[in-house]
């Protein structure tokens, strides 16, 4: 299986590569640096800064997670172009670049995530019956599912992954995390009642891995745990997984300063991966203790 990758050196990209690189695939990054693609992305992983070096060589898959950080600093006029730029440009490009192709992928994988649902507060929500967001992560997010969804006119299966908060050891927002919590310095943001779903980035890597495989699979999916929960609750079990207190609160006018980005943080969604569940996958992390032990394990390990 041929699989092409835009956004291939980032978290679960990277993840992606080994994963399928163990099952003898071949696999293609779209990166600025292709130089650097087998270094980050494994052995054997060719890099390609065009769609066009690719010609019209045969795909079986596009897996599109291409996109700047959107945590990483203030949501300015000039951010806000950026990551809008970032993800529907891309995508956009992406899909007209499938256009133009005689030989087309069977199956599309787009990127998303669960702030498609914006602040949802104590309502459970699912893929199918949930309206999006008013919020600027959420007009993002509509956005970039639906110039996705426009390759399905070309005859491509197309999957958007509504992906949580992705838990990880060595990237990603837990990594960030830790110092603060090793130092006992952790707490909740704000009331730390909003809801975070998450998601052990080896049930996200498997869940993506069992979609591609399944021919019936379209439409949005949940990537998260079927147990998500609150804020609160998540740092006190970082803290118990880092035997550290985590009892220093950040204030909720102080996450304000942030301006709109503090949408993110302050808000939540009480999200539930239904369509995956109905599909037949199964987690393997669903207890927050158990996967943060886990990566916890691994990095003191590494």
């Amino acid at each position: 299986m041929h699989i092409l990758l835009t956004g291939g050196t980032g978290l679960i990209g990277r993840a992606l590569c080994r994963h399928w690189l163990e099952k003898g695939y071949r696999l293609t990054v779209l990166s600025r640096s292709p130089d650097k693609v087998a270094h980050e992305c494994g052995p054997g992983v060719r890099g390609v800064d065009t769609l066009d070096m690719l010609n019209d060589e045969p795909l079986d898959a596009v897996i599109n997670l291409a996109g700047a950080p959107i945590a990483d600093r203030p949501w300015t006029s000039s951010r806000k172009a950026e990551l809008w730029r970032s993800r529907i440009g891309t995508t956009e490009r992406l899909v007209e670049w499938l256009a133009e192709r005689e030989q087309k992928p069977r199956v599309l994988i787009s990127g998303s995530a669960i702030g498609w649902y914006g602040d949802t507060r104590e309502k459970p929500v699912v893929e199918y019956g949930a309206t999006p967001g008013d919020d600027f992560a959420s007009e993002l997010c509509l956005a970039w599912e639906q110039v996705a969804m426009e390759a399905k006119t070309q005859g491509i299966r197309v999957i958007t992954i509504r992906t949580g908060l992705v838990l990880a050891a060595d990237d990603g927002f837990l990594l960030r995390l830790l110092p603060l919590f090793r130092m006992g310095l952790g707490g909740r943001l704000g009331s730390g009642k909003q809801w975070m779903p998450w998601i052990h980035l080896k049930d996200q890597i498997e869940a993506m891995d069992f979609l591609l495989e399944r021919d019936e699979a379209q439409g949005p999916y949940n990537l998260c745990s079927p147990q998500p929960v609150r804020n609160a609750e998540f740092a006190q079990s970082l803290g118990r997984a880092l035997h550290r207190p985590a009892r220093v609160p950040v204030p909720s006018f102080a996450l304000r300063l942030m301006g709109e980005l503090s949408v993110l943080l302050l808000g939540g969604q009480r999200a539930l991966p239904q369509r995956l569940q109905e599909a037949g996958y199964t987690f393997r992390f669903t207890d927050l203790d158990a996967a943060l032990d886990d990566l916890l394990r691994i990095k003191d390990h590494s």
